[in-house]
């Protein structure tokens, strides 16, 4: 018989093995100081943190298809796919093995590739900016073409105007990894939450 934990997570309530709690805490209070150390503000490493525990909470929910309890083999393969600041590999260590020869973890999923409005590099409302993230083209090519068409009549300021009012615009990090195509990682999410 396993002892459980009902933890809050981005938001979101999961029953946790007790095994696979004391590794995720261990996993958070080390990117943490990791954090503090690079960042040395408090302000920033709590924002990034928040980014991380959603991302955790994303991913643990994805693969709860299932199941009802997080076990510590699917702890560690979200740890392993959100990664540490430094992009070492974090290790932990229990007194026994929580995995089974049936707690299988998904594969990795693609990285989901959604429509924003980037708003960090915008001119106006971000509609060309978050169109080039999405086509992962120069957002000048974005912009001539949007003139162009308003220029010559054809439906350019329109369009513009209704994906300003419809595209929502990239709020956290995760969304702005989601707008380029990458994987929220921890590395890319440090990256965004500096912006």
């Amino acid at each position: 018989m396993t002892r459980t934990v009902s933890v809050s997570l981005g938001g979101r309530n999961f029953i946790i093995e007790e095994g696979a709690y004391y590794c995720l805490k261990a996993y958070f209070d080390k990117f943490k100081n990791d954090l503090l150390e690079r960042e040395g503000s408090a302000a920033s490493a709590g924002e990034v943190m928040e980014e991380v525990e959603m991302r955790v909470a994303d991913l643990l929910r994805e693969y709860l298809s299932n199941r009802e309890v997080v076990d510590e083999a699917l702890v560690k393969e979200v740890i392993r796919q959100v990664g540490t600041p430094d992009g070492q590999p974090f290790t932990y260590t229990s007194d026994k093995d929580t995995a089974g020869p049936g707690s299988q973890c998904a594969p990795n999923p693609k990285p989901a590739h959604k429509l924003f409005r980037d708003t960090d590099n915008a001119t106006l409302g971000g509609v060309c900016s978050g169109l080039a993230a999405y086509f992962d083209v120069d957002v000048v090519v974005m912009r001539v073409l949007f003139v162009a068409a308003a220029i010559l009549g054809l439906a350019g300021l329109w369009i513009y105007l209704i994906c300003w009012i419809v595209v929502p615009k990239a709020v956290t990090a995760t969304d702005k990894c989601a707008m380029r195509g990458i994987e929220p990682t921890a590395e890319n999410i440090l990256k965004y939450t500096r912006k």
